[in-house]
């Protein structure tokens, strides 16, 4: 399972924790999914979509 957001399509970014010293290590910042209730073409679904998805009201929630 994908973590992507099923209507903006925003996923994981990649990029270095940069320490006091200046060590880097990998890490990744991956969004907020929320499990939602939404109605696509007249029927409930449950989507994984991003909390900016929910706020913005690109989805209509049940």
């Amino acid at each position: 399972m994908a973590r992507k957001c099923d209507i903006c399509g925003k996923g994981p970014i990649v990029g270095n924790k940069v320490s006091h010293a200046h060590n880097l290590t990998k890490r990744r910042w991956v969004p907020n999914l929320q499990k939602v209730k939404v109605i696509v073409n007249g029927t409930p679904k449950t989507l994984r979509v991003c909390t900016q998805c929910i706020r913005s009201g690109a989805v209509e929630r049940l």
